[in-house]
C-alpha cells in the first residue's frame, strides 16, 4: 500500500507538472467555435500528449525504484551478487545505481573477507592444544574447541549448554584474570595457566575462559634442571674422585711393597695431602650447594641505596672500586642478601679487572619506577653468556659457579633481576641490577 500511494502521488505530480501547458491550450480555444475544428484537436491532442506523457514518466520512474527497492532488499537479505544495469555519471539515477553496484561490491568482498577471517579462526581453535571455552550471562558453555572437548572429556556438541559447575569449573571463574590453579580434570595434568576475559555477543557480555597445560612444561623443565645439575656436579666429581683414587691406589701399592723405599714418607705424605685438598674442594662445592639451596626468605628493611653501593666498594682491597654518584634512593630490601649479591658482582668485576690492568665503577640510577645498580669493568668481556647463571658452571680456576645463580636468586627473591653483557662501545662487562622501589 505504500508503494502505490507513492506511484499516485507520482502520477499527480506528472500531471501537475503539465498544467501550465493545458491552462495554456484552454486559453487558445477559448471563445474559437467549434465550426474551426483545427484548433481544437490540437488541444485535444496536446491534452492526450499531456497525459500520455505523465503516464509514461510514471511508469519509467515507478520502474526504477522498484529496481532499487529490489536491490536494496537483496542487500539487506545477504544477496550481494545482483547488479542493476544502467548506471552512469550523466544523471542522478544514474550515479545512484553505480553507488549501491560498488556498495554491493564492497559488501560482498567483505562478506568473503569476514568468512574466510572465520574459517582460519575455526581452523586453529581446532588445531591448537589450549582449552578455549565461552560462557553466557548464565555461565553456560556455549563455545568449546577441540582441545576444551577432550579436557572435559566429551564432544563439544554434548558440553553445550552445561553450566560451570556442571563441568567442574566454577573454580576457574573466580580470583585473577590471569593465574595458575590446580584443577584435576579429564587429562590427568592438575597445573593450568589460566586466562580470563570477556566479550559481547547480542548485546550481552560473555566470559571467555583459556586454560593451557603447563604441567608437562614444568616437568620437562624440572627434568632438564636435573640433568644440568647432575651433569656439572658429575663433572666437579669426577675432577676430584680421580686424582684421589689414582693417588689412594699408589698409596696402596707402597705400603703393601715388601721394602718401603727411603721416601715413602715423603711420597705417603704429598698423596695424602692431595687427597686431603680434594676432598676439601668437594666440601666447598656441597657447602656452595647447600647454601644455594637453602638462601632463606628476605627479611625487609630500610635500605640507603647510596650508603649500601659505597660500603659494598670499599670491600674490595684488590683495587680501588670508583663510585658513581645517583640520585637519593632507599630501598624496602633485606641488607645482608643485598651485600652478598653486590658483593658477588663487584668480585667478579674485580676479578676481571685486575687480570687485564683495568677498573671497576659503581653506581645507580632510577628507570620506570625501579632502581639500577650498575657495575663495569675493564675487564676481556664475556666470550658467551649462554651458561653464565647455571649453578656450578664456571670458567674460573677454583671457582664454585655458585656466585651469579646466588645473585639472580636473591634479585628475584625481592622481585628484582640481574643481567650481564658486554658493555657497548668499550672494552669489558656490565652487571645490572634492578630492584622495585
Amino acid at each position: 500500500m505504500i508503494r502505490m500511494r507513492s506511484e499516485r502521488k507520482l502520477l499527480a505530480l506528472a500531471l501537475a507538472g503539465g498544467a501550465p501547458a493545458l491552462a495554456l491550450c484552454a486559453a487558445l480555444t477559448a471563445g474559437v467555435p467549434r465550426s474551426r475544428p483545427s484548433q481544437w484537436s490540437l488541444a485535444v491532442a496536446a491534452a492526450a500528449v499531456w497525459a500520455a506523457s505523465a503516464l509514461a514518466l510514471r511508469r519509467s520512474t515507478a520502474f526504477r525504484l522498484r529496481t532499487l527497492s529490489n536491490h536494496l532488499a537483496a542487500l539487506r537479505e545477504g544477496d550481494y551478487s545482483f547488479r542493476v544495469r544502467g548506471g552512469g555519471r550523466n544523471d542522478s539515477f544514474g550515479e545512484l545505481v553505480l553507488e549501491l553496484n560498488q556498495l554491493a561490491q564492497t559488501l560482498r568482498d567483505e562478506r568473503f573477507g569476514d568468512v574466510e577471517s572465520t574459517a582460519l579462526l575455526g581452523k586453529v581453535m581446532a588445531e591448537i592444544d589450549v582449552a578455549v571455552l565461552a560462557f553466557d550471562p548464565d555461565r553456560r558453555l556455549t563455545l568449546a574447541n577441540r582441545a576444551a572437548a577432550r579436557l572435559l572429556g566429551g564432544a563439544p556438541e554434548s558440553l553445550l549448554g552445561r553450566g560451570v559447575e556442571e563441568l567442574g569449573l566454577a573454580g576457574c571463574m573466580e580470583g585473577p584474570a590471569a593465574h595458575s590453579v590446580n584443577v584435576p580434570l579429564g587429562s590427568g595434568a592438575e597445573r593450568w595457566e589460566l586466562r580470563r576475559g570477556t566479550f559481547r555477543q547480542g548485546g550481552r557480555q560473555h566470559q571467555l575462559l583459556v586454560l593451557s597445560d603447563v604441567s608437562r612444561a614444568l616437568r620437562a623443565e624440572e627434568v632438564a634442571a636435573w640433568q644440568r645439575l647432575i651433569r656439572v656436579l658429575g663433572h666437579e666429581l669426577r675432577n676430584s674422585l680421580t686424582p684421589i683414587i689414582s693417588i689412594a691406589g699408589s698409596l696402596e701399592s707402597l705400603l703393601a711393597s715388601a721394602e718401603l723405599p727411603s721416601d715413602w714418607r715423603a711420597d705417603a705424605r704429598g698423596g695424602l695431602k692431595v687427597i686431603a685438598n680434594r676432598a676439601e674442594s668437594l666440601n666447598r662445592l656441597m657447602s656452595s650447594y647447600a647454601r644455594l639451596a637453602r638462601l632463606p626468605k628476605p627479611r625487609l628493611g630500610e635500605v640507603d641505596v647510596g650508603e649500601w653501593v659505597r660500603r659494598v666498594a670499599s670491600l674490595e682491597t684488590r683495587l680501588a672500586v670508583a663510585v658513581e654518584e645517583g640520585p637519593p634512593a632507599r630501598l624496602r630490601a633485606d641488607a645482608d642478601q643485598l651485600d652478598q649479591l653486590l658483593i658477588n658482582l663487584v668480585r667478579n668485576a674485580a676479578d676481571a679487572a685486575v687480570d687485564a690492568g683495568g677498573g671497576v665503577r659503581v653506581g645507580w640510577g632510577e628507570r620506570g619506577g625501579a632502581v639500577e645498580v650498575r657495575v663495569d669493568d675493564d675487564g676481556p668481556g664475556l666470550a658467551s653468556d649462554a651458561n653464565l647463571f647455571v649453578p656450578f658452571f664456571t670458567t674460573k680456576p677454583g671457582g664454585t659457579g655458585i656466585g651469579l645463580a646466588l645473585c639472580r636468586q636473591i634479585a628475584e627473591a625481592h622481585g628484582g633481576s640481574v643481567a650481564l653483557a658486554n658493555r657497548e662501545g668499550a672494552r669489558g662487562c656490565r652487571a645490572v641490577v634492578r630492584l622495585p622501589r
